[in-house]
């Protein structure tokens, strides 16, 4: 039992951790108390808070001055222990940038993947980073600018990439300060797409260097123009009224998340970044979106002006303040205001939606019809199924069988003897076989809680099953699947068919069958097992534990009669005479 007794109504974050100690979920409060009080003493919890909590079995928390500093150290616990529970979006790498070293005499143009507020220039993310490395090259083949890390206090021998044309050399001091500080400013302008300044300042170049009949120079600066004309026709301009966003768009399906941020630049479009999320957990959508901007902004991620979304996070003000002093300088947050944004935003929207549907396999696209068709809460992704076979009211048996995300799980297989014969009475049986399974549901004996039961039969076994499930206090969806023809039972009584091709009917009948099929074969084999004592048991001098040996040895009666005296006056407990006795009453 959880202790909560010594918990402070003060701000601070919260850990909940598994019996081997491993972290769950971090959390941030206002008040811890009723926070963790709505997670174990409340009755109303919904099926996410459910799902996790069954796992919980210990938990710490750490008090916090303020709302602000309980967030600062929640997103540093979840970048440092990734809890499962938490919206984590998994991607190793940070995204690459390209940096101009401003702080250098000689500035130069190189990739990092960890921007830093130094006085250099950064320009991305460039997501995916082909687009950067195709920038780079270009920049390369058209600007005067050094890639190189040497260090320039000394003149030294000019490298290939002098001859190549593709540097000026202030190594060897082959190039003005003047000048190549000229040639700088023109990439950083390319990278800013300020085309028109940057195409006024090369015509006017190729200008003056036909007047003073360079000719030649002024061909290659003619060249440059072409190349640049045709590049800047080639990028996604979104706007020049928005300068630095992050657009994020968040979509949900199949009980996961789907997100996607648009990197807008100086007016460009540079980057786009899809995730899903699993299994995470949020108390509402305000924080979902919060605990969103909180695992983005965790990473080593320039931080743009402005975030646009289609709801604001919860917490503004304290994730406001945080990402100020990782950006240093403040961060607006809005909604779209303008057509410009709006068509931005459902771009992202859209975006999500795209990578979602495309990422779900054909048994998670069955889950989301069989939760569309049953009027589910939440995509059932593991599924439990109860059958009764019985034979003129002998050999009553049960089966419980496991399906999960597409198999069949039979390390959670049941075979259940009716305890009281009751002669053929389908309900009562059926009304025990769930009360052994279900009441052990999630504990060391019995196996995990399925997220939907189906019940072979009518609608009398379901109602029979449903019956103890809530006498259980369990909350469980409960269908039925009749046959002749095969049918959907619903538990106030509807029924629809199941002779169509659907996914989702195919695998109920699947499920269905397969709980008939495990019922069937354990009847069989009482059956079986039955035939062969009764025969044996009218045999003189053949007791329980002589039947026993025979059937251990031999495992049929048609073995016991083709086995020799010799062989069966061996087994242990047996002689010539007793041997004897079993051959002559089975031929």
């Amino acid at each position: 039992m959880i202790d909560l007794t010594t918990v402070p109504s003060l701000p601070g974050v919260y850990i909940f951790k598994d019996a081997s100690e491993k972290v769950l979920y971090v959390g941030k409060a206002k008040n811890l108390k009723n926070r963790l009080k709505s997670y174990f003493q409340s009755s109303e919890l919904d099926e996410r808070k459910k799902k996790m909590v069954q796992f919980v079995k210990d938990f710490s928390y750490i008090v916090t001055s303020n709302e602000y500093e309980a967030l600062v150290l929640e997103a540093n616990l979840i970048k440092e222990y990734k809890p499962p529970y938490n919206v984590l979006l998994r991607d190793d790498k940070n995204y690459p940038y390209l940096r101009i070293t401003i702080t250098e005499d000689w500035p130069r143009i190189d990739v990092v993947r960890k921007p830093k507020r130094d006085g250099n220039l950064y320009f991305g993310p460039y997501v995916p980073a082909q687009s950067m490395w195709e920038a780079l090259s270009f920049i390369r083949r058209n600007f005067p600018i050094r890639t190189c890390k040497y260090n320039l206090n000394k003149p030294i021998r000019p490298c290939v990439q002098y001859q190549m044309k593709r540097c000026p050399a202030p190594c060897a001091g082959l190039i003005k300060k003047e000048d190549y500080m000229k040639g700088v400013e023109e990439v950083v302008l390319f990278l800013k797409g300020k085309k028109t300044e940057l195409l006024d300042r090369l015509y006017e170049k190729m200008q003056k260097l036909a007047q003073e009949l360079k000719f030649e120079e002024a061909a290659v600066v003619r060249d440059q123009i072409r190349r640049l004309e045709r590049i800047f026709s080639q990028q996604r301009v979104v706007s020049q009224a928005i300068e630095d966003m992050d657009v994020i768009g968040l979509y949900m399906k199949n009980s996961k998340i789907s997100v996607n941020v648009l990197f807008v630049r100086n007016g460009l479009l540079i980057g786009s970044k899809d995730w899903i999320v699993k299994k995470a957990f949020y108390e509402n959508e305000g924080e979902l979106i919060s605990s969103v901007v909180e695992a983005l902004y965790s990473k080593d991620l320039l931080i743009p002006s402005t975030i646009m979304m289609k709801k604001l996070p919860e917490s503004l003000d304290e994730i406001k303040e945080w990402l100020k002093v990782q950006r240093g300088a403040p961060v607006e947050f809005k909604t779209p205001s303008s057509e410009e944004e709006r068509a931005l935003l459902d771009m992202a929207l859209n975006n999500a939606k795209i990578h979602i549907e495309s990422k779900l396999s054909p048994v998670e696209t069955t889950l989301e019809e069989l939760k569309q068709r049953l009027n589910l809460i939440e995509t059932p992704s593991k599924i439990g199924a109860f059958d009764v076979s019985t034979l003129f009211g002998a050999h009553s048996v049960g089966s419980f069988i496991y399906w999960e995300d597409g198999n069949f799980s039979k390390n959670f297989y049941r075979h259940l003897k009716i305890k009281e014969p009751r002669g053929i009475d389908d309900y009562s049986a059926m009304k025990e076989i769930v009360l052994r399974v279900v009441r052990k549901f999630d504990t060391d004996e019995g196996v995990p809680k399925p997220d939907l039961i189906l019940i072979d039969g009518g609608l009398g076994h379901l109602n029979t099953a449903l019956k103890v499930i809530n006498e259980l206090k369990e909350e469980l969806p409960c269908f039925a699947i009749a046959k002749e023809p095969d049918r959907l039972v619903f538990p106030d009584g509807k029924e629809i068919l199941l002779e169509d091709k659907k996914s989702s009917s195919l695998l109920l009948k699947k499920i269905r069958n397969e709980a008939h099929r495990f019922a069937i074969s354990y009847h069989k084999k009482l059956r079986k097992k039955a035939t062969f004592q009764s025969v044996l048991e009218k045999i003189p001098g053949i007791g329980k534990k002589r039947r026993l040996t025979l059937l251990r040895h031999f495992g049929s009666i048609e073995k016991i009669k083709t086995a020799s005296l010799e062989e069966i006056a061996s087994l242990p407990g047996f002689n010539l005479t007793v041997a004897q006795k079993v051959i002559e009453a089975l031929n």
